[in-house]
């Protein structure tokens, strides 16, 4: 007995967004007796089962190729059929390609102009840097709003945190250029400072020794005995010879709390060598690092890391997920 019916339904497929939007999609569409078993029902495929499908256009996915299958299922109340239609749909990319990969890279692209403005004109280089930053900000959310909340790491995903970096970066970068360029003038102006104190300092002196020879004073003669006696005294040894200026200090111990075993005394008095061992680390290692004396000099490297780092990413993250 044959009966022919028609019925129209909608259903639903659950996906994997690991690789959205790059990703292909596996839906299946099974059909299954509820109540009958194959004692009372017997369903198979014709020899075209499906047809239309090379026909059929959907806005977000290509139907790449389908396939039928018919199996029996054992269950506690008895054997069923089931027929199973599967298509594998793979997702087009030309709307995300225009809407949220090619905006990304000219966001990007935009943030490296930085590099060829003056390193004095802070306000320009700031508000490009700022305005970059917030732009990829504004793509992220609008991209995210339109996802389910799903709690991995999509393909889209990478590539927007990515862009953020590089623009982020890029805003750094100038940071640094001014620190550098600042810095450097600071050091600069410190040092003609202490030059021109040096060279002022002893001239002075020799001013106010001269003028304390010149100057004459009477009232010295009048004083007593003991007064002579103690200036005598005082032109003869300089100030930093005389016992009212010494003091003896004992050489620098540090005190041991009382109630100390002899391995925490130990570890104790190891604690100032461990300082001043990485004292002497951190020195070597800021020794190490070379002192960029052009600041023009970073925006030069710049010019050339930024965009050769941003290729090797691409060029990693499209064979990746579309090889």
């Amino acid at each position: 007995m044959f009966k022919p019916f028609r019925f129209t339904t909608t259903l639903a497929c659950m996906m994997d967004l690991h690789y959205y939007p790059l990703d292909s999609q596996n839906c299946t569409v099974e059909i299954e007796s509820y109540g009958y078993t194959v004692a009372d029902v017997v369903m198979y495929w014709t020899d075209t089962p499906v047809v239309g499908v090379e026909d059929t256009e959907l806005p977000q996915f290509s139907i790449m190729k389908y396939e039928t299958t018919n199996r029996m299922e054992k269950l506690a109340t008895g054997t069923y059929q089931r027929l199973s239609l599967s298509f594998e749909l793979k997702r087009n990319i030309g709307y995300f390609i225009f809407q949220t990969y090619l905006p990304s890279i000219l966001i990007v692209m935009l943030s490296w102009v930085s590099f060829w403005i003056n390193h004095e004109a802070t306000s320009a280089r700031v508000a490009l840097g700022i305005t970059t930053v917030l732009t990829m900000t504004t793509i992220s959310t609008g991209v995210r709003s339109s996802l389910p909340r799903i709690s991995y790491v999509k393909a889209i995903d990478i590539y927007l945190v990515m862009c953020f970096v590089f623009v982020f970066a890029a805003l750094l970068e100038y940071a640094a250029v001014n620190y550098t360029y600042w810095g450097a003038r600071a050091k600069k102006k410190t040092k003609k400072e202490n030059k021109a104190n040096d060279t002022v300092g002893p001239n002075e002196e020799i001013i106010e020794l001269q003028d304390v020879r010149m100057s004459p004073i009477p009232c010295l003669r009048k004083r007593k005995s003991l007064s002579n006696a103690t200036s005598e005294t005082e032109a003869i040894f300089p100030p930093s010879l005389r016992m009212s200026n010494l003091s003896l200090r004992a050489p620098y111990s540090p005190r041991i709390p009382a109630g100390l075993g002899r391995r925490s005394r130990m570890e104790y008095n190891r604690r100032p060598r461990v300082i001043q061992a990485l004292k002497r680390r951190a020195n070597a290692l800021r020794a190490s690092v070379p002192r960029i004396k052009d600041v023009n000099k970073i925006d030069k490297y710049s010019r050339v890391i930024f965009p050769v780092s941003y290729l090797i990413f691409n060029a990693i993250y499209w064979c990746f997920y579309l090889f």
